[in-house]
């Protein structure tokens, strides 16, 4: 009975990612014109119930891709998968009209073993930039027929990391760890310019794709002070550098007459300059008796020094604060409510989309979830609920609200032991 509600569990896990993957458009917002697009912080979906979290939380059943550090709190006998997916709900306002999209996404999928006594690993792969959206501004003069055009712009795509890490317990209580990761994808934007009222006038199409393909490395650090045996504190830290992506890009201007279009001016395979900013990250998780934890992370991103399409000062540092807690009642026991884990956060961003030379928007947003777990087997169903608010600054803002539902499912296999036979 229990293999076969392992294998129910595997299939629905599998199912879940199928989905996930299979999906293009995960997202509608505007605001991923700009740039990679909007980014996907590595967060497991333990820690997205709370706040997103996890720089310095080591948890041992779960799989933290926050701080590659993490790895090593595992349990040497145990085999951990992990992975979620999540539904959104958004709603875009610009104060006048109101418009409404569903997404889904994967969020990440990873596995995590022991090497030996001092060392883990970790393979998985997780999002690192959504774009999609469709926009259309128009321009209307009474006057002229020549002089109402409409202006429509596209995007679509957006990239992916695959990562192998590896940790290592330096000295006693020292823990540091480096994912090195595959990241690949391309991201395309398009404008197309038209005179609806003029056939005769030319409509212009700009097509801008650029296909990445290249590597990055990532950096983690914790380190655990047992103040007595009911209170331990962890501090973390992460470190991402600044790096160039290879890529090949391509940037095509088409004139045409009613749709009609013919391709003017060509650039193909082109090696464009598109980077990605140093990245420094610092938490902190407070643990009281096994059942508490509290913590707090500050990540911060100098996009403001980097090239996309060769362009420069195109994005504005980005930063954000999370705040989050986790409570267990019991560690042990029947009683199922008391097993437990409820969690709770809230996090602050400033996100890097710049518009006219100035910062684009600020983001904050609050958490719950759930720890469930799976009866007759060590496997735990994460849930959590996320409401977000993307506030647009300047005159001409669009305002979002995201409300998310992350499930995650997380298997804790214990494979690494030896039988005795008497």
């Amino acid at each position: 009975m229990k293999v076969r509600f392992r294998q129910i569990l595997w299939l629905l896990l599998l199912v879940i990612f199928s989905d996930a993957l299979s999906a293009q458009n995960n997202t509608n917002s505007p605001y991923t014109r700009y740039g990679y697009g909007a980014l996907a912080d590595p967060i497991s979906s333990n820690s997205r119930a709370m706040g997103g979290m996890g720089i310095g939380l080591r948890d041992r059943l779960h799989v933290n891709i926050s701080n590659p550090a993490s790895y090593t709190a595992m349990d040497s006998l145990t085999f951990l998968f992990d992975g979620g997916v999540t539904l959104q709900n958004t709603n875009f306002s610009d104060g006048t009209y109101k418009l409404n999209a569903k997404n889904t996404s994967m969020n990440y999928f990873a596995m995590l073993f022991r090497l030996n006594k001092k060392a883990a690993m970790s393979l998985g792969l997780t999002p690192f930039s959504f774009v999609g959206y469709n926009l259309r501004q128009t321009y209307d003069d009474a006057t002229s027929a020549d002089n109402y055009s409409s202006l429509n712009f596209y995007g679509d795509g957006g990239l992916h990391q695959l990562y192998g890490g590896i940790a290592i317990n330096f000295i006693k209580n020292l823990s540091i760890g480096a994912n090195f990761s595959y990241i690949w994808g391309d991201i395309t934007h398009r404008a197309v310019q038209a005179f609806p009222r003029n056939p005769s006038a030319l409509g212009v199409t700009n097509v801008e794709n650029v296909d990445v393909r290249s590597f990055k490395f990532d950096f983690g650090m914790q380190y655990v002070h047992r103040i007595n045996s009911r209170n331990t504190l962890v501090i973390g830290a992460v470190y991402t550098p600044k790096q160039k992506l290879s890529n090949d890009a391509s940037l095509t201007t088409s004139l045409g007459v009613s749709g009609a279009y013919t391709e003017v001016a060509t650039v193909t395979d082109t090696i464009v300059t598109c980077e990605i900013p140093n990245s420094y990250g610092l938490g902190f998780s407070y643990v009281y008796d096994q059942r508490w934890t509290v913590g707090m992370d500050v990540l911060y991103q100098q996009w403001s020094k980097v090239k996309f399409m060769n362009g420069k000062d195109l994005f504005c540092d980005r930063m954000k604060v999370s705040v989050g807690a986790e409570y267990m009642p019991a560690l042990y026991g029947n009683n199922f409510l008391k097993l437990v884990k409820y969690r709770a956060g809230a996090y602050y961003s400033l996100p890097y989309y710049k518009l006219d030379g100035k910062r684009a928007a600020r983001e904050y947003g609050v958490s719950l979830g759930f720890g469930l777990p799976v009866p007759r087997s060590n496997c735990i169903i994460n849930i959590s609920g996320q409401y977000a608010h993307l506030q647009g600054i300047g005159a001409s803002r669009l305002d979002e609200n995201i409300l998310q539902v992350t499930v995650g499912l997380t298997f804790n296999e214990t494979w690494f032991f030896k039988r005795r036979i008497n």
